[in-house]
């Protein structure tokens, strides 16, 4: 049964609150690599639920599903020398709460029924908000009261857009199961003044915690203020998770035959979060900060390329993935830098390369990765989004999306270039613990070799969950 990938890091993380403080970090990376595991054995298997009106295994979902996992895998490695590194008030308790975050997070990627995947969306916010609070100062109880609040206000209009589409149903005189299969089956008979409405309300709800512009006000300081292993697994992971309660949105309409509809405003949305990341960029004074904009931006990309679709949402999955990958490892990357430097300022910094090589090369790489280099994935999902935009005679939408991702990139390189080649008159080399830098290697690895060569089956499923929107080749 699919329902035990969610089962396994949910007892473990209500145990781990109870265990003594030796046994909270072996149990982390255990259930990290059960979880990677079970993760594997579902892509493989693909059994049926134990409770199928609720749980699904579905292509976007898989893609979700396995991503969380190496993920979690990799940033518990990280987070057993990062907590030797770090003053964190209880271990048993963070240890816990990141467990539990990762059940909620499963939940998301396995979710089939809309009051279930709400359900889920809403406890990775209730699981995620105590590990922003960690170091316990004032800025990080502002930075979660503000993730708290912001979040349940979208949440609450994710539910009421929920509600919407469960009413098309009973206008439409539809007697099937609340759940995104069913209503694709039956998305031509649902009432469409009321599916459109649910629509809105949902991309405004789930965009409020994936981040999309103006929604995304809360992003920059839970980023900034929650610790490192914790930001890679908000934008790496739990951004997406959002995403997905929109995708499966979309794709009721798009079988509703209303896709033109719930495209144009996944790319207004989109381009909003692009310009919005732009500008902030440019003047950012601090590097997680900096990552955190860069987040958004991503996720507009997201965004826009599953609204243009054909090959804007083949791409738009790939940068998924990608961005996933790379990241979390920047966020990992700057954790290193917080702790070596002890100054959360670009201006703060400098001299990377000498100062922490290794750290360096991760950092670097995992910039140019972000901005769209190759040989790393985001750089064929935008160009696929391009083509997309251009074949689709989104000529004003192609051109805004070149233009503010070149404005990106200056803002963004000068920044690096502060931090990578500034002046410093610190000391010449810090100590930079194996376990905190290989994990983003392995990251990178990844988007590196998904760059080169992508296994038939990735490639299938990415094909298989952008075709219900009409996208791929």
């Amino acid at each position: 049964m699919i329902e035990l990938i969610i089962i396994v890091p949910l007892v473990a993380g209500l145990v781990a609150f109870f265990l003594p403080l030796t046994m909270a970090r072996p149990l982390l990376v255990l259930i990290g690599a059960v979880h990677l595991l079970l993760s594997t054995l579902l892509w493989l298997q693909r059994p049926l639920a134990l409770l199928p009106d609720y749980f699904a295994i579905t292509p976007e979902g898989l893609l979700s599903l396995i991503v969380i996992s190496l993920l979690f895998f990799l940033i518990s490695i990280y987070t057993t020398a990062y907590l030797d590194a770090t003053r964190i008030h209880s271990e048993n308790f963070f240890s816990g709460a990141l467990l539990v975050f990762l059940a909620s997070m499963t939940m998301v990627t396995l979710s089939d029924h809309l009051m279930v995947m709400w359900i889920a969306i809403e406890a990775t916010t209730l699981a995620s908000a105590p590990l922003i609070y960690t170091h316990r100062s004032a800025a990080s109880f502002e930075a979660t009261w503000k993730y708290v609040l912001i979040c349940s206000v979208g949440i609450a209009l994710a539910l009421l857009g929920s509600l919407l589409i469960a009413l098309s149903m009973d206008v439409g005189g539809v007697d099937a199961p609340v759940a995104f299969s069913a209503l694709a089956q039956e998305a031509p008979r649902l009432a469409p003044v009321w599916l459109k409405a649910g629509f809105v309300f949902i991309l405004v709800g789930y965009g409020t915690k994936m981040g999309l512009a103006p929604m995304h006000t809360w992003l920059p300081d839970a980023h900034s203020e929650a610790p490192s292993p914790v930001s890679a697994l908000l934008s790496g992971v739990l951004l997406n998770c959002a995403f997905l309660g929109i995708f499966k949105t979309h794709k009721i309409m798009h079988a509703a035959g209303l896709g033109d509809f719930s495209g144009t405003i996944l790319i207004f949305f989109g381009l909003a979060s692009i310009i919005a990341a732009a500008t902030f960029i440019i003047k950012q004074s601090e590097y997680k900060r900096l990552l955190a904009y860069s987040s958004i931006e991503n996720m507009g990309i997201i965004a826009l390329g599953t609204g243009i679709g054909g090959l804007g949402a083949y791409g738009a999955m790939l940068c998924l993935i990608h961005h996933s990958l790379i990241k979390s490892s920047l966020f990992l990357s700057a954790g290193n830098v917080l702790i070596g430097y002890g100054e959360r300022t670009i201006a703060g910094t400098g001299r990377l390369v000498r100062m922490m090589p290794k750290t360096f090369v991760a950092f670097i790489s995992g910039f140019a990765g972000i901005s769209g280099f190759p040989p790393f994935g985001i750089f064929i999902g935008e160009l696929l989004i391009i083509m997309a935009a251009l074949r689709g005679g989104h000529f004003v939408a192609a051109a805004v999306f070149i233009l503010s991702i070149a404005v990106i990139f200056a803002g963004f390189s000068r920044h690096v270039i502060q931090i990578s080649f500034g002046a410093n008159a610190g000391p010449d080399r810090l100590e930079e613990h194996a376990a905190m830098v290989w994990p983003q290697y392995m990251l990178l690895f990844t988007s590196l070799v998904l760059f080169i060569w992508m296994p038939g089956t990735l490639n299938q499923t990415i094909r298989l969950a952008v075709a219900a929107i009409g996208g791929g080749f």
